[in-house]
């Protein structure tokens, strides 16, 4: 069940397929998705029509008949709920499963909804706690910079996947966006066996 990933960071080019082979382990009963290396195209130019279409032909070239595709980009400034739809609205294909998620701003702040099972790791304070709400915090890649101890800092591509290993994703889905994402994955896993 192979599933193509179009994302438009770097350090998302290691942690989507982590988080999807994550989730899809915790499913009943399991699934063990061949996650192929995602495609990764700055969010500028995936707002492109034409960049959007191309990205998308590839990942679908790439899963081929019976995979799936996941789209995952930082929101930003936009809203979620308006952004995704609009997004999934310009797909044309109906041969495959395709799930759009938005991070609310970014892929971090889910870290900071599971802050407590983070903590100690990645150089990362033992006492972090997560905010109140996590989704609310504008840089979270910030956020956790400055919960580093010593002179630490945090890294997109070396510290992202790292703690997307050891986030607990049940804390994660306290963040409205990374329950879709999870429920997007979940999807695409079942649907693509």
């Amino acid at each position: 069940m192979p599933i193509a990933c179009i994302v438009e960071g770097h350090g998302e080019v290691s942690a989507v397929p982590e988080l999807i082979r994550r989730i899809g382990s915790q499913l009943d009963p399991p699934g063990y998705p061949i996650v192929e290396r995602p495609i990764r195209v700055p969010g500028s130019r995936l707002r492109q029509a034409a960049e959007f279409e191309r990205a998308v032909e590839l990942a679908g070239a790439r899963a081929g008949q019976g995979g799936g595709i996941l789209i995952l980009l930082d929101a930003e400034d936009d809203c979620p709920a308006e952004l995704g739809p609009e997004l999934r609205g310009r797909i044309t294909r109906d041969d495959i499963e395709v799930g759009v998620v938005l991070a609310k701003f970014e892929y971090e702040a889910w870290f900071l909804a599971a802050a407590e099972s983070i903590r100690g790791h990645r150089g990362l304070v033992d006492d972090l706690e997560a905010p109140a709400d996590p989704e609310s915090v504008r840089s979270a890649k910030e956020w956790l910079r400055d919960r580093m101890e010593g002179s630490r800092t945090y890294s997109e591509t070396l510290d992202q996947v790292a703690l997307t290993a050891v986030m607990d994703l049940e804390s994660a889905r306290r963040a409205d966006s990374f329950d879709k994402c999870y429920r997007e994955v979940a999807r695409l896993v079942t649907s693509a066996a």
